[in-house]
């Protein structure tokens, strides 16, 4: 199994857990940048409060001065005496206030203020990290904050005295502590609240700010799922227009414009292709009788009983030949205008089955020479629709197949139903030559002719190249389609139709 890279993680991590919309994005953004001000405004006050109590411990420490600590000297009494008034200098200090006397490197004495209704002052028992801590004050007269193992967090202060001792004077820190914590929780329940609304109110200034360009979205979207490869289309209401002198402005500005070229070209296109159509429907029409003439004079003129020439014969039956050509090509013409004008089909049931089996026969009357092979199922396959068509459409395909393989290729039909799609499958098969990879994208287009590798040594012409088109055209009509495969030795084209009921 494939692991992720460092790298890679950290991008899929990022996909995952930042905003993908912008309206997210801005709002993730505003709480990010609340929460940093708050963060930095939280942090500010509470060193602020803390160097601003420690600074007035000092200042308690500075005014109480050595008292304390000095009144420890030259074997005072000590913490166990309660009942005296110890000079009266633990009555002026506050409850809990230190005093330490150092002799050298040595903690001679260390007491503690009592709190509550005893009076008097209590030994304080000190560890050797005391100890070398209180010796490792310096004499400054100047606040340190240290800790004793049995007393907590203290402000110490220490001052040289007159036998050449160290006094040192302490405050308890837990009154700071206390305070700046609450500080803390005051700030971060605050903040906390603000953050959550400033959160709902700026996602809900966002989402406002923000419907302009929500709604050219939504406009887009509209657009993006129109038909707009051909027919007349009609294109959605423009977006909404806003203040042209914000970004958003602008864009539902530029958007509506293109809207509007997009339309007009469309419109263009669609006059276009209904005068084409138009055309084309009416060169047919108009040229069936004269085609119709031109061929039945031919055939007359063959039909005189005098001598002709055989060169004038041979004349008369390539325009006998020449003009029915060209009158299926005009019947071809007509269909396909029609079908392009949505003329309407036919709707009856069709029996596919029996339809193959027809057109099949035809093709091998017609190309004798070609392998027929017939693949259907057992029960008769029934479809909805124009059955002339039909059999119109598959007559060209297999004529595609023996017209542009060489004699002894084998042209597979098969008949079969899709349940998943609801939908009859019909494949023509053959194993020749193949079309071109370059002609593929277009041999359902109109007068696209196969390409001369396909057709050479098969006997046939090139033809108009109208009949793949009207496959695929009868094929649409009958709201089905129809799909080509092919490769050298393999070519297989197949149509689907919608499955009817009897």
């Amino acid at each position: 199994m494939r692991t992720l890279t460092g790298r890679a993680a950290r991008r899929w991590l990022r996909r995952l857990t930042w905003p993908h919309t912008l309206r997210a994005r801005l709002t993730a953004g505003l709480v990010v940048l609340l929460a940093v001000s708050c963060a930095a405004v939280g942090v500010a006050a509470v060193v602020e409060l803390n160097g601003f109590l420690t600074g007035r411990l000092d200042q308690q420490l500075r005014e109480s001065g050595v008292r304390f600590p000095a009144s420890l000297e030259h074997g005072a009494r000590l913490p166990s005496d309660h009942d005296g008034d110890e000079d009266g200098d633990t009555r002026r200090q506050i409850a809990g206030t230190f005093g330490a006397r150092l002799v050298g490197e040595t903690v001679t004495n260390a007491a503690v203020v009592a709190s509550g209704r005893s009076t008097g002052t209590l030994t304080v028992p000190l560890g050797a990290h005391d100890r070398r801590t209180l010796t490792g004050l310096a004499a400054d007269g100047e606040g340190h904050t240290t800790e004793l193992s049995s007393l907590g967090d203290y402000r110490m202060m220490a001052t040289e005295g007159r036998d050449g001792d160290v006094l040192i004077t302490g405050l308890p820190m837990e009154p700071v502590e206390a305070t700046v914590h609450r500080l803390e929780l005051v700030a971060a329940v605050v903040f906390g609240a603000a953050l959550a609304v400033a959160g709902v109110a700026g996602a809900l200034w966002v989402r406002w700010s923000l419907r302009p360009l929500s709604r050219v979205a939504a406009t887009a979207t509209r657009v993006s799922e129109l038909p707009l490869s051909s027919g007349e289309v009609e294109l959605p209401p423009r977006a909404p227009e806003s203040d042209p002198r914000s970004e958003v402005g602008r864009v539902a500005g530029a958007f509506n414009a293109m809207l509007g070229h997009v339309e007009d070209a469309l419109t263009k296109r669609h006059a276009s292709e209904e005068r084409l159509r138009s055309f084309a429907a009416d060169a047919s029409h108009e040229l069936r009788t004269p085609v119709a003439s031109i061929r039945g004079h031919a055939e007359l003129a063959l039909l005189h009983p005098g001598p002709v020439p055989r060169k004038v014969v041979r004349a008369l039956e390539r325009v006998e030949a020449e003009a029915a050509r060209m009158g299926e090509m005009v019947d071809d013409l007509l269909l396909l205008a029609r079908l392009d004008a949505g003329r309407p089909l036919e709707s009856l049931p069709v029996d596919l089955t029996r339809l193959v089996l027809d057109a099949v026969t035809d093709a091998q009357a017609a190309g004798p020479g070609h392998h027929w092979l017939l693949e259907l199922s057992e029960e008769p396959l029934t479809v909805r629709g124009d059955a002339h068509r039909l059999h119109q459409a598959l007559a060209n395909l297999l004529a595609n197949a023996r017209l542009h393989t060489p004699v002894g290729s084998t042209v597979t039909i098969s008949l079969e139903t899709d349940h998943s799609h609801g939908t009859a499958m019909l494949t023509v098969h053959d194993d020749g030559p193949g079309v071109a990879a370059d002609i593929q994208p277009k041999v359902f287009e109109r007068f696209t002719r196969a390409d001369r590798r396909r057709s050479e040594g098969t006997g046939g012409g090139t033809g108009a190249g109208l009949g793949l088109s009207i496959v695929a055209a009868v094929a649409e009509a009958h709201g089905g389609s129809v799909t080509l495969d092919s490769a050298p030795g393999s070519t297989t084209f197949t149509v689907r139709l919608p499955v009817g009921n009897e």
